[in-house]
């Protein structure tokens, strides 16, 4: 708690920033100092007005959490410019301020230009492909995971069937959804749609999945209308296998074993989860053993017990740019994006093929994954 305490007054602090040196950067168009008749205050005023109208647009069209992502974007590139022209300033040893804002142009047109590539990258998906090897009898298991649908930031319920299409002409062996399918604010309706498209996956062995740290809500059921109880029954009515710490053997050769999310450990959410090693003790170790687990901080214990294959979510890849290897730096995550070998045993974590309320990805690209293992 303590540290989504932190991130949020952190937050709080960069907007009001990013607002106040949006104003001051305004102010300092050569077109608004023109308006103003070269009165400061007038400019200032001015800067405010375009301030004011860039907030109120973007938090009607994409939600005050992505007005703000935009917001301190530009505060970062105004910021840069600002700095570049300080040094150059310094290396012609001139002291006088430039009249025209040139930089600030520069800095408006490339913070709106990585925003749209950022957009882009966020809403669109693209297939990761991994090969892995193993000495145990699965050879050519072709599996397709996704994760962090979040149904309704970037596609509704009807929307994730273009995605559901995609997977379908991979022609799975197996499909996995480890985690975040929903959100803390999909509707009912959006929630029975997205179960009907997964209930369009065509493969040889079934569809599994396990839960996120969204998927039961955060905010109780009278929010969303309807239970963690609706979800599994729509879920399983579209022939999904949900897995909370359970496992089930497939084909007699290899075993999907679901872990209850961390979350489940936090005071108030749930009853703790099982370790992983309780969790396959009665397993057959000769056949290949593949792990949903939504939140990628459990390796030490996940590779101490010998299990193949780890796939987890929720870190969205980092989701922007500088802040992608945070998770790991505070302890977290054990790993934000891609693939890692601990021991014997595989992980690999997918950036996800949607967002939790951001609209924007930088540093990384939504995706589902393509894993053959042989």
């Amino acid at each position: 708690m303590g540290m989504w305490i932190a991130i949020l007054v952190i937050a709080v602090v960069l907007l009001i920033a990013s607002a106040l040196y949006t104003i001051n950067c305004f102010s300092r168009f050569g077109f608004v100092r023109k308006l103003a008749g070269q009165s400061k205050m007038k400019a200032r005023i001015a800067g405010l007005v375009f301030t004011a109208a860039i907030v109120c647009v973007l938090t009607l069209t994409m939600g005050a959490v992505n007005m703000a992502i935009c917001l301190i974007h530009l505060l970062i590139f105004f910021g840069i410019a600002d700095i570049i022209t300080l040094i150059v300033r310094k290396i012609r040893k001139s002291e006088k301020k430039p009249e025209s804002f040139i930089g600030g142009y520069i800095a408006l047109g490339s913070a709106v230009a990585y925003l749209l590539a950022g957009f882009y990258l966020a809403n669109n998906v693209w297939e990761k492909d991994y090969k892995l090897s193993t000495s145990k009898s699965v050879s050519g298991l072709k599996i397709i995971q996704f994760a962090d649908s979040h149904v309704g930031t970037t596609f509704d319920g009807e929307g994730l069937n273009k995605y559901i299409d995609m997977m379908n002409e991979k022609d799975p062996d197996i499909v996995v959804i480890t985690g975040d399918f929903v959100d803390d604010d999909t509707d009912r309706k959006n929630m029975l749609a997205a179960c009907a498209a997964v209930g369009r996956l065509k493969t040889k062995y079934g569809v599994y999945y396990c839960f996120g740290n969204h998927d039961k809500g955060y905010y109780g059921d009278d929010h969303r209308g309807y239970t963690t109880d609706d979800l599994v029954a729509e879920l399983e009515k579209n022939g999904v296998t949900v897995l909370e710490d359970e496992s089930v053997l497939v084909n007699d050769s290899f075993y999907i074993i679901g872990r209850a999310d961390k979350s489940e450990e936090l005071v108030g959410r749930g009853g703790g989860r099982k370790p992983m090693d309780e969790l396959i003790k009665d397993l057959d170790k000769s056949k290949y053993m593949i792990v949903l687990d939504h939140q990628p901080n459990d390796y030490s214990a996940e590779a101490a017990a010998g299990v193949d294959l780890v796939l987890s979510g929720h870190t969205h890849g980092g989701q922007l740019l500088p802040i992608n290897p945070v998770g790991e730096w505070i302890g977290a995550n054990d790993k934000t994006y891609g693939y890692e070998k601990r021991e014997n045993t595989d992980f690999i974590v997918t950036s996800g093929i949607s967002d939790w309320a951001i609209a924007f990805k930088t540093g990384c690209r939504s995706e589902y994954v393509e894993i053959n293992v042989n």
